[in-house]
């Protein structure tokens, strides 16, 4: 009868085993890759600036921000340029340009889409389009691409966070007045006209996100600001989106208030069902910097992270949060310490928060006015793009701007070295090294004699933990004989192999 014997070599691999959340949804899907979008960037245009802010209408892409030129796949700075003044459209399947391009004079630093597609709101600091005055915002028919006429509120100061739900546009930023009235920092206007609402929440400092719930009744505001409607609601305030009203949000007790050394406050926010998810900046050492989750309706908490890393970008896609941050340190939440470096690109399950298969990282670009990496997030069913202040991507250059898709395919595993082989009396021992995959957690091991497979494992591992080693005993072989071995990793779609190493039976 044969016999197999599998053992884990380290005492590090145990512990390294146990620090793995075991109710993360770590399993390899059919696609080759475990979460909802592959972490294997796609061909996208670049921007000679960073991307600020991103949304869909329809197949087409808007990005906005610092930038003033935009290049193919693969330029240089300075090569093939084409210009587009802070503002550009893109095509969601293809990636290439659109010939939207209209002329701005100053950044853009929030986007938003009407829910049908047909609309299409930016907001910055620009108080020009296409040489006609538009005062921090303006309106464009995403079919044909002009600027609407006649849709001009006047607002004070720059325009941060945009949402659109119904014929109802929300604004977020650094103003005090919206046509002369005063909005302190929040406010809203018509899709339909442009003409002012009475929604007027009124926060007492800058407002740095909106986000509306699903279902259009609930308004989310972040910021650092500390009241609203002169009543304490600290960088988190869920409202009426008919009346303005700040409503009991429980959720937002979890943000630690400041003190001498530490302040939080809430930088992005998005929605996915019946969940809202707003992640948090600190400005201190250890100062909190994680995610919230909490019911859209209710307010009530649902889970919360704790990594470390100001969240600069949020967008949840079909059961998965994907983030844009500088986490450098999410040991409170059971992964990655410091010193394993700045984990630009995450993603977390929307059920408990757990980290899950996504890696494909960024840098950032230390001449730039933010210095953070990714900065906007905008996706679907069909993928994710990601825009911000980065220079390269998987470690080549790729200013600006990137994507990636969920067609099924995905990032394969590292090849595994050949087995160590230790020949005993009938049996021989394989001693391999796993590997990692950057958009799976989950890898099966299979381990060949020959043309026989031996046996088939499945393990867990990260590309920031050391490399762990398993043993297994093989005694289905004969003295005397010379037997070759080899590792298949598999991801469920991608194999990789290994060499084969061969030793004589004893």
């Amino acid at each position: 009868m044969k016999k197999l014997v599998l053992a884990l070599v380290t005492v590090a691999a145990v512990v390294a085993a146990a620090l793995i959340p075991s109710d993360a949804p770590v399993e390899a899907a059919s696609k080759g890759f475990g979460s909802a979008v592959s972490a294997v960037r796609q061909l996208a245009w670049q921007t000679n600036s960073s991307v600020n802010a991103l949304a869909i209408a329809g197949n087409t892409v808007y990005a906005g921000g610092l930038f003033t030129r935009i290049r193919p796949p693969g330029a240089a700075k300075g090569q093939r340029e084409s210009v587009r003044t802070y503002v550009a459209a893109f095509n969601k399947t293809t990636g290439a340009p659109t010939t939207f391009a209209p002329k701005l004079n100053g950044a853009v630093y929030s986007i938003a889409a009407s829910p049908d597609g047909k609309w299409v709101v930016i907001g910055g600091d620009f108080t020009t389009v296409n040489g006609v005055k538009r005062s921090k915002i303006a309106l464009f028919n995403a079919a044909t691409g002009a600027l609407v006429a006649n849709w001009d509120p006047v607002v004070a100061a720059r325009v941060r966070s945009l949402a659109v739900y119904g014929n109802s546009v929300f604004l977020g930023g650094a103003f005090t007045k919206i046509d002369g009235q005063v909005r302190n920092r929040v406010g809203a206007v018509t899709l339909s006209t442009g003409a002012l609402l009475k929604w007027n929440p009124n926060a007492d400092d800058d407002v740095y996100a909106v986000a509306t719930s699903d279902n259009g009744t609930r308004v989310f505001i972040g910021g650092p600001f500390e009241q609203i409607n002169s009543r304490d609601h600290y960088s988190l305030a869920m409202v009426n989106s008919t009346t303005g009203a700040a409503l009991s949000m429980p959720a937002a007790d979890a943000i630690p208030k400041p003190s001498w050394n530490c302040t939080s406050r809430v930088k992005v926010i998005d929605t996915l069902g019946n969940r809202v998810f707003i992640g948090n900046g600190g400005d201190g050492a250890g100062c909190y910097d994680g995610i919230i989750a909490a019911d859209a309706t209710t307010g009530k908490l649902l889970w919360q992270s704790h990594c470390l890393g100001a969240n600069e970008a949020l967008k949840a896609i079909d059961g998965w949060l994907y983030k844009g941050s500088h986490a450098h340190d999410c040991s409170q939440d059971g992964s990655f310490g410091d010193g394993t470096g700045t984990h630009y690109l995450l993603t977390q399950s929307v059920v408990n928060g757990k980290i899950g298969p996504w890696f494909p990282n960024t840098d950032a670009d230390p001449n730039s006015s933010t210095q953070v990496g990714p900065l906007a997030f905008a996706g679907d069913s069909t993928g994710l793009w990601a825009g911000g202040d980065f220079l390269h991507v998987a470690g080549k250059g790729q200013q600006g701007l990137t994507r990636f898709s969920s067609a099924p395919g995905g990032a394969f595993p590292a090849v595994p070295k050949a087995p160590a082989l230790t020949a005993g009396k009938a049996k021989v021992t394989i001693r391999f090294t796993d590997v990692y995959d950057i958009d799976n957690i989950t890898l099966t091991y299979n381990v060949f004699r020959g043309s026989t497979r031996i046996g088939s494992y499945k393990y867990n591992s990260y590309y920031w933990e050391k490399r762990k080693s398993y043993t297994v005993t093989d005694t289905g072989v004969k003295s005397g004989q010379t037997v070759g071995y080899r590792i298949e990793v598999t991801d469920d779609r991608n194999t990789v192999k290994s060499s084969t190493a061969t030793v004589k039976v004893q």
